[in-house]
Formats: structure tokens, sequence, C-alpha cells
């Protein structure tokens, strides 16, 4: 029994050793949000709802979080989005994604991809058109979830994950009459 008591601790631990540690960046948007009925539109939480939700999900992963700031990404400033950069700049995790409004998500993808000098880094932005919490059915969850399986088999770079597709930023684009995200360059063959 002490036996394979020891080959068990001795596997867990392996497998501790081998979680990947992936930092969530917080930044606000509509996944974040609460619908505000006296002002008819989704308002950004004061504090991020999303460890919650992860801790749901029982991931191999380490995942931790930083909050940048809660806005609808309308509002982010040039220094909202330096602090996003100085906390990926200064994060010891190789793989990150950013939760960030729809509306000037591509902007902020663009902005990271000039001024971050992290190369080595896997960095995916993410959100959704409907709040994660208080409305059923979501695109937040499905976003979170792919984001976080692209997370692992993509190469180091910058990329923009929606509606079960990746975009580079140059490409990015949200389209507003079709309620989802699409590239400047059509739909690939």
């Amino acid at each position: 029994m002490k036996r394979a008591e020891k080959i068990i601790k001795k596997k867990n631990k392996e497998k501790n050793m081998a979680k990947e540690k992936i930092l969530v960046i917080v930044t606000g948007g509509t996944i974040d949000s609460y619908y505000d009925g006296t002002k008819d539109t989704a308002v950004p939480r004061e504090k991020s709802i999303l460890p919650q939700f992860f801790k749901v999900l029982k991931l191999y992963d380490d995942v931790s979080f930083a909050q940048v700031c809660m806005k609808d990404s309308r509002s982010l400033t040039t220094e909202d989005r330096k602090k996003i950069v100085s906390t990926i700049d200064s994060a010891k995790e190789k793989k990150i994604i950013i939760t960030h409004g729809t509306y000037t998500m591509p902007d902020t993808a663009r902005y990271i991809q000039a001024n971050s000098k992290r190369k080595e880094t896997i960095i995916i932005l993410t959100g959704s058109m409907i709040p994660l919490e208080g409305f059923t059915p979501s695109d937040a969850p499905f976003n979170i979830g792919y984001a976080l399986g692209r997370v692992n088999d993509l190469k180091p770079g910058i990329y923009v994950a929606m509606n079960g597709k990746i975009f580079s930023p140059e490409e990015c684009v949200k389209l507003l009459d079709q309620g989802r995200f699409g590239s400047i360059f059509g739909e690939k063959k």
C-alpha cells in the first residue's frame, strides 16, 4: 500500500510540474458586464467575475489574473493600453489571454503588437457580444474556452479569438451588421 501511495504522489508531482501557466489580463468589456436597465446597456462591473468562472472550469492549467481596468472598450485610453502592455512585458507567463470589449479589441491588438517587447509570448484577446453572467445563451463561455484551447497550440504572437476563429491584428474587424468578427481580407476558401 505504501509503495502505491508513493507512486501516486510521484505522478501527481510530475503532473503539477507539467502544468502550463496562463495569465488572464482583465480589462472589462461586455464579457465582464451586467445589464443596466436604466441605461439600456451593458455596464462593466467594478470587479471581474472571471476568476469565479474559471474556478468552475477545473482547468489543468495554472491560471492567474491581473485586472488592469474595468471599462467599456470605447472608453479605453492610451494610458490603459500602456498598462496592458506593461502587464504583458512584466509577466512571467508565456501564455496570456486578455479579456476585452469588442468595439476596440482590434485596436488594442495592434497597439500591443506595435509596443510590446514580448515576442516569445502567445497573446490572445477575446471577449463577447453578450455578458458572461445574466444572459443565456452568451457567447462568452465559448470564446473563453476557444481562447484557452488555442493558447496551447499557437506560435508566439498576437491574436484575436472570436466566433471560433483566430485573427491576426492586421486583419481583424468587428462586423457590426453581422454581430461577429471577420477579416478585412474576407473569408478564406
